[in-house]
Formats: structure tokens, C-alpha cells, sequence
């Protein structure tokens, strides 16, 4: 990859955000993706709902079709990260396995798993797109955090409480442990 005269040195990386629907996924992607552009890194964002509506729209909602919805995230991300790019993945993956499984296909450094933690009440009150409220009245099945289980990551390299943390502050967050974790290098 040809690197500008003012781009920030960096090594390529998946960012996998995880959390509920209306936790914050997708606007500290978005956050995210303008800091990394700002530093002159070459990112791509891959957001769960956009590749539903394309790479999955095969793909309904039981406990397999969101492994396989996953794996397919994690299969772009990885030939993007191949070419160069720090790879921003806004997914729910609700179950622990399923975000291991994809961790393995990484080695140590190149897998940063972010827990966008907020909790039920707040996605809830949040609502954006008038899921939750669909969910409850019975119009949306096995609906993540009412009828299907989220299982929370236990050891996630960043965790982001965004009941009480705005996105930009978030977004910095991640940024700083780039920074902290060489995978970002800032000139002295």
C-alpha cells in the first residue's frame, strides 16, 4: 500500500463493535471512521444492518443464520485488513462463541473486540429505528436482548459505557488504545 507523505503510520486491524441494537454501534463506527480519515488511515466501515440488506440478505434471524452472518462480516473484513486498511465492524453478535470463533481467525493484535455497553433500558428509551418497540409488541421475533439472549464479552480490549459516555468521547477511546497499542504510531 502507497502511503501519502502525511499519513499516519499504522498496522491494519479489525475494530469489531458489540452490543444490543441502539447501544451505539453504528454512530461511534461513524465517529470513528472521520478520527481515522482525519489521521489519513486507510479504514473501511462494514456495518451489520447495510450487509443484511446485500451480503445476507439470504439470512433470517435464528441462532445460525446470525453465526453465519458473522462469519461472512468477518470474511470481508479480514481480505480488507489483508490490504491494508483498519476494518471497523458495527455488529450485535450476540453470543460469545460466535465472536471467538471469529477472534481465532486473527492473530492477537490484529483483533480488537469493543463492547458498546448500554443497557437494556437505555437501547430501549433510544429506540432509533422503532425495533424494541415492534419487538414487544409481537411483531418482530427472536429480537436480541427481548426474546433472544445478548451475551455480554467478559474480557473485551475496550469496553464503552455509552449511557453515560457520548460517541465522541467513545470513538477517542478507541483511537487512545490504538495509540497505546502501537497500532497507530504518533510521530514524536
Amino acid at each position: 500500500m502507497n502511503k501519502t507523505p502525511h499519513q499516519t503510520p499504522f498496522k491494519p486491524c479489525v475494530i469489531w463493535l458489540t452490543g444490543l441494537s441502539g447501544a451505539g454501534k453504528s454512530t461511534i463506527s461513524t465517529n470513528l471512521q472521520t478520527k481515522l480519515n482525519q489521521l489519513s488511515i486507510a479504514n473501511y466501515l462494514l456495518d451489520g444492518d447495510i450487509l443484511r440488506k446485500g451480503l445476507c440478505k439470504d439470512l433470517g434471524f435464528s441462532e445460525d443464520d446470525r453465526y453465519e452472518s458473522c462469519r461472512r462480516m468477518a470474511e470481508v473484513a479480514k481480505l480488507f485488513m489483508q490490504e491494508g486498511f483498519v476494518v471497523i465492524c458495527a455488529s450485535i453478535s450476540p453470543y460469545k462463541k460466535m465472536r471467538q470463533s471469529i477472534r481465532e481467525d486473527f492473530s492477537t493484535d490484529q483483533f480488537i473486540e469493543v463492547f458498546v455497553d448500554a443497557s437494556l433500558a437505555t437501547c430501549e428509551a433510544r429506540d432509533p429505528k422503532g425495533l424494541y418497540k415492534k419487538a414487544r409488541a409481537g411483531d418482530i421475533a427472536m429480537f436480541t436482548g427481548i426474546d433472544s439472549g445478548y451475551e455480554a464479552p467478559t474480557h473485551p480490549e475496550i469496553n464503552l459505557q455509552t449511557d453515560r459516555t457520548t460517541a465522541e468521547t467513545c470513538s477517542q477511546k478507541i483511537i487512545d488504545y490504538l495509540i497505546d497499542h502501537h497500532s497507530i504510531k504518533q510521530d514524536k
